[in-house]
């Protein structure tokens, strides 16, 4: 398996890791918040598919999503459902920022789409969690 392979194949974890979690947290959501809550656990799903698709093409197997995941905080409330959001999308910005030294091309462009699209969701539920700051100096670094 190459470098970029194996950066997909994290990044694919993280996807999996961030729908779960949005499936965990939607329910202490209501309104307004749980339809963002909905799109931005499909849009991680969407990612997933890809991912899963491209590996698929090239002959390397996808990593599965596991049964369940240690989540980093435990979600009871709307607050803790707000909170969870913000790090599932912080830690995914993270994974693929990190693969973006190791990837080309589409795949770098991809990633960094991914980075963008995630940072701008975690700057969202930071402001409905009244977060300060609600922005961070370098989204997705390590």
């Amino acid at each position: 398996m190459t470098t970029a392979q194996q950066q997909l194949q994290a990044a694919l974890a993280a996807e999996h890791a961030a729908v779960y979690g949005y499936d965990v947290l939607g329910p202490h959501l209501a309104g307004d918040e749980q339809t963002q809550a909905r799109q931005a656990g499909q849009a991680h799903r969407d990612r997933r598919d890809a991912l899963t698709l491209q590996l698929s093409r090239q002959r390397v197997t996808p990593t599965p999503a596991a049964p369940a995941y240690a989540l980093p905080i435990r979600v009871t409330d709307r607050a803790d459902a707000l909170k969870l959001a913000v790090l599932l999308e912080e830690r995914a910005a993270e994974v693929w920022g990190g693969a973006l030294a190791g990837l080309h091309g589409a795949d770098r462009r991809r990633a960094l789409a991914a980075v963008t699209d995630y940072a701008v969701r975690a700057v969202h539920w930071r402001q409905r969690a009244e977060m300060t700051p609600t922005t961070v100096a370098f989204p997705g670094g390590n």
